[in-house]
């Protein structure tokens, strides 16, 4: 009887942690893994201070704590980018950073159906040179549970996108989120509520920086400064980190957003899913502000907007989730499975 319920109650956490496969969830040692924060207080208000209202939100969710890293979408090509029919992978990724100095990014090696892909470099730095396409297509791989297979249905065209192959701006505009999913990119009220909203009540204000601040950040490369973050400032100071410019995930440790969010002021600007169509053209928004550019680029006053096939040294994204009640459920049972073997003992 006791051995029952041991067996039991250890075969439903294997089922919960299983590593058979690539897991960005738990990345090697000294690589940093996909974490989430949870972003409390439904139905806050929104934002007034920008003029657009921005940051309401009337559910709870969670979104990543860092940028999703080099290493880990590197997991993700090496799951699923075998032949990269859907350009998963640029070229971009192995030379934007060493050709100015670094030595950061992801290369690839074989030839199509058998390509491989490693980190260059310091992995724990955003990844670089991803689309608003490739984003998605990494939000269905979790959401499809970080299968190893060809990129089609099952693995990248569907989940939390409905893709099904599609590979131009004006096809990629078209798509939405699916109702109901558990991984995606954050919409910009998602993403502007974890970066900027003060929480701790529905009606609370805003930070204008995701430093907890309405003073601009300073660029020193620093883990103890309340209010640093990775950006250029001017001629005299010039970048963060001169000689790789990008800096690793979290590297500012005391200045997180009152959610526990980092580098959403800084490094990287991060793709949202939320459109938005003009004179200009249509796309998706994007927010943050880079290494590359001034402390204007930051504050929540501040939002830009790029075709869905956009790639550039400067933008990367995080993923956000709902939580499945299901998985709620699951823990549950194993929680008292777990109970049932230690009384019975």
């Amino acid at each position: 009887m006791k051995r029952t319920h041991l067996v039991w109650s250890l075969s439903v956490l294997a089922i919960l942690t299983s590593t058979g496969r690539p897991d960005v969830f738990n990345m090697p040692s000294g690589q940093t893994s996909v974490q989430f924060v949870t972003i409390g207080d439904p139905g806050n208000t929104a934002d007034p201070g920008t003029g657009s209202f921005y940051g309401s939100v009337g559910y709870v969710y969670k979104i990543d704590k860092y940028d999703v890293t080099t290493a880990q979408y590197t997991q993700f090509l090496n799951a699923v980018a075998a032949t990269d029919p859907y350009s998963l992978y640029s070229p971009l990724m192995a030379t934007d950073y060493p050709s100015i100095g670094s030595n950061l990014g992801i290369t690839r090696n074989g030839n199509p159906g058998s390509y491989t892909y490693s980190v260059l470099g310091n992995g724990n730095v955003p990844v670089f040179d991803v689309s608003w396409g490739d984003a998605a297509r990494f939000s269905n791989w979790l959401q499809n549970g970080q299968p190893t297979g060809a990129e089609g249905p099952g693995t990248t065209e569907t989940g939390a996108y409905t893709l099904n192959g599609v590979m131009s701006n004006i096809e990629l505009f078209q798509v939405n989120r699916n109702a109901g999913v558990t991984y995606f990119r954050p919409s910009e009220d998602e993403w502007y509520k974890a970066a900027y909203y003060k929480g701790s009540g529905t009606n609370a204000s805003y930070w204008s920086y995701a430093t907890q601040s309405n003073a601009e950040p300073s660029n020193v490369l620093s883990a103890v400064g309340t209010n640093n973050a990775n950006h250029y400032e001017n001629d005299s100071n010039g970048y963060t980190d001169p000689a790789n410019f990008l800096t690793s995930v979290g590297t500012f440790a005391s200045s997180p957003s009152a959610y526990g969010t980092f580098d959403q002021s800084g490094n990287v600007f991060q793709w949202t899913d939320t459109k938005y169509s003009g004179p200009g053209g249509a796309g998706f928004a994007f927010r943050g502000g880079s290494w590359y550019g001034t402390a204007n680029n930051m504050p929540s006053s501040v939002q830009l907007v790029s075709t869905p096939l956009g790639e550039d040294a400067f933008v990367g994204f995080r993923v956000a989730m709902v939580p499945e009640p299901s998985t709620f459920a699951l823990l549950g049972i194993a929680s008292v499975g777990f109970l049932i073997w230690a009384r019975c003992r």
